[in-house]
């Protein structure tokens, strides 16, 4: 078992972020290049490897 994800991600980094919002755990969605935090309703971007956690920059998964 390896460390990292497909895209080079240190896992243990991933798993150390948290929602802004809710402080819950997100997935990563490495087709989308996204976290998402199920309990917000909101997806993070990553851009050049850096997850991007701005309210603002996030985009709402559900109404």
């Amino acid at each position: 078992m390896t460390d990292t994800t497909e895209r080079g991600y240190d896992r243990h980094m991933l798993e150390a972020l948290v929602c802004p919002v809710t402080h819950a755990t997100l997935r990563y969605d490495a087709e989308a290049q996204e976290l998402i935090s199920e309990a917000a309703g909101l997806a993070f971007p990553i851009r050049g490897g850096i997850p991007i956690m701005l309210l603002n920059e996030a985009r709402q998964i559900r109404a």
